[in-house]
């Protein structure tokens, strides 16, 4: 939620005009789809304790640093999480920095390119303020450069005063069950990166000719993935979904999701927004089991009131292919001997499917030289110090884990960058010893795949046509 506070507002506009994902909009202009928040809104800030926000509200006091001398940082990854340390960075009163952004990928922007489903287009639109934060003075990029092969987080300590990790988190939880690796099993990141156009994911190959499939897990991933399975695929062509993403869609026979929660509805990850999403899905049928969506459920917290009123709305819509809500169902087995061909519960109950996908959370990648929280799935730090590594850093996912949007790794990268110019002015960081002389795209080759992309799409009436294979992306570059 955002409080704009009625007393200090002058009707500028101006937080409309900037709000990187669109997010911010007028109640006379909200569009149909929309105008369900104005009652979400309203019913949140007057619970107690909301209702009272001050009109001046405390303002943070911009970063600071005491050392004249120049500071030369290393950023690993291109993400949201990323541009927000980019940006913490530059925007140090009084401070000469240098900045080099390095990304195994040709093409930046994280999770807004690769995680963030391709019918949020608003939300997509986070990577243009990555973009925007690689074009500032000082920053360098070093795309298709893999960091712990091409070069190692030793070299890169040895020529910067401090590395940043803000690789996120791009593997997807295992079920760990019995029959849990056999085909027709997968993960959420997997299947999200295969219809984003990830390199990595390209071969994935999801065998769609099934009529149900089954999504374990209900967070936001777990809706949009059950929502990119049943939206028609004529909606589909308008978004920059991945081409071959797109023609599997077309002859693709699910017409039947089940999300299924191991605990009931008051414990669901997926944010009202998400769940107001569904509804505008044309031709999807929406269901909920009532003995799921007890009354007294949701009493004193008028969000979660909001979803379970949605949830329970759901069984007025029709349409030629179904979603179905279910709660408190703890999966036990994927049956089957060769491919999937069902999910065991604990109550007894079985799903007869041949496609289940795992949508249970992210974990990040261990990187070579660095301590690794096996457990936790994230580079164990305090505060962004890397445990036992002195002058590195991390920020985003790799450092607290799967949770919280894209905007709450602005806050994540501030906390990390006042460590870091704290390590600085206390002299704590060891000076470079030498010029960087990491080789690599630039990011006029990235522009160069982005017209190229741009072009493509605007042919077929689409924001862009993403390049997927390597291969044909470097032979853009000349």
């Amino acid at each position: 939620m955002l409080y704009i506070d009625p007393d200090a507002c002058i009707d500028c506009g101006a937080c409309v005009d900037v709000c990187p994902v669109e997010a911010v909009a007028p109640d006379f202009e909200l569009e149909p789809e929309d105008e369900p928040f104005l009652a979400l809104n309203g019913a949140w800030f007057a619970a107690p304790g909301r209702s009272d926000y001050p009109s001046t509200p405390p303002r943070q006091p911009g970063l600071t640093v005491e050392r004249a001398a120049p500071l030369r940082v290393a950023v690993i990854g291109t993400g949201p999480s990323a541009g927000y340390v980019v940006e913490s960075l530059c925007g140090v009163r009084d401070l000469a920095v240098d900045v080099t952004v390095i990304d195994r990928l040709l093409t930046p922007g994280g999770l807004a390119r690769f995680g963030v489903a391709p019918d949020h287009p608003h939300t997509k639109s986070s990577g243009d303020a990555v973009i925007k934060a690689l074009r500032r003075q000082g920053v360098t990029a070093r795309l298709g450069v893999e960091v712990g092969v091409d070069v190692s987080i030793e070299e890169l300590r040895a020529t910067h005063h401090a590395v940043v990790l803000a690789t996120g988190a791009s593997e997807g939880r295992t079920l760990g069950l019995p029959g849990a690796d056999l085909p027709g099993s997968v993960t959420a990141a997997d299947l999200v990166g295969w219809y984003n156009g990830h390199p990595d994911h390209a071969d994935l190959a999801p065998d769609l000719g099934v009529e149900r499939a089954v999504v374990i897990g209900n967070g936001n991933v777990a809706l949009d993935v059950a929502r990119v399975l049943l939206t028609d695929p004529a909606e589909l062509r308008r978004t920059d979904i991945a081409e071959h993403a797109l023609a599997a869609l077309d002859v693709s026979n699910v017409r039947e999701v089940v999300v299924v929660g191991r605990r009931g509805p008051e414990h669901a990850a997926f944010t009202a927004s998400e769940l107001i999403g569904l509804a505008s899905v044309r031709g999807l049928s929406l269901a909920a089991r009532v003995e799921d969506l007890a009354p007294e459920v949701g009493e004193g917290d008028p969000v979660l009131a909001y979803k379970l009123d949605v949830l329970r709305s759901f069984g007025n819509s029709s349409g030629e292919r179904r979603l179905e809500l279910r709660f408190g169902l703890r999966p036990t087995e994927i049956l089957g001997e060769d491919v999937v061909r069902g999910v065991r519960f604990e109550s007894g109950e079985v799903i007869e499917t041949e496609l289940v996908v795992a949508a249970i959370g992210y974990r990040s990648r261990p990187m070579p030289g660095l301590p690794f929280d096996e457990a936790r799935g994230v580079i164990p730090s305090r505060g962004g110090r890397v445990s036992g590594a002195n002058g590195v850093y991390v920020s985003g996912w790799v450092k607290r884990g799967p949770s919280g949007g894209i905007g709450a790794n602005r806050w994540c990268a501030r906390e990390t960058v006042e460590a870091l110019l704290a390590d600085f002015d206390a002299g704590m960081l060891t000076a470079p010893a030498g010029d960087e002389r990491i080789t690599g795209a630039d990011l006029i080759a990235w522009e160069r795949i982005d017209r190229h992309e741009r072009a493509l799409g605007r042919a077929a009436g689409r924001p862009r046509i993403k390049v997927v294979e390597v291969a044909e992306q470097r032979g853009l570059l000349g």
